[in-house]
């Protein structure tokens, strides 16, 4: 059974690229455009792992992983971002991340970080 991996970004482009990339590594994944509509998804409790956008427009990925875990969901966490910054960094993993990347990300990186997080090792990774 692949792990199902929840998308969140609200780049269409990220998206489906990350989408290929992932489903070309065996994962099954789900893609959203925003926080909300995952929070609104059925594939919300089979998920294994979520990647999200650090900034979206009504709801960042930040704050979908702090209201996740206030609703008891403990799945691991990788961070992307358009915008690395040391602060927002700090507080993603401060948060919970397992990994806060950089677009574009090498896909080494992100199969990596999601190794790390299916492993349940835990580990904040840059």
């Amino acid at each position: 059974m692949p792990s199902v991996i929840s998308l969140i970004d609200d780049d269409p482009s990220v998206r489906t690229a990350t989408n290929n990339l992932l489903a070309a590594y065996g994962y099954l994944v789900h893609t959203f455009a925003s926080a909300e509509e995952f929070l609104r998804a059925a594939e919300l409790s089979e998920t294994s792992c979520v990647i999200t956008d650090v900034q979206m427009s009504a709801m960042s990925g930040i704050d979908l992983l702090t209201h996740m875990r206030s609703l008891g969901h403990r799945m691991p966490f990788i961070f992307i971002t358009a915008f690395p910054d040391d602060v927002v960094r700090a507080r993603a993993i401060k948060a919970g991340g397992i990994c806060f990347l950089a677009k574009p990300f090498a896909t080494d990186a992100l199969i990596k970080c999601l190794t790390i997080a299916l492993s349940g090792s835990g580990g904040a990774s840059a």
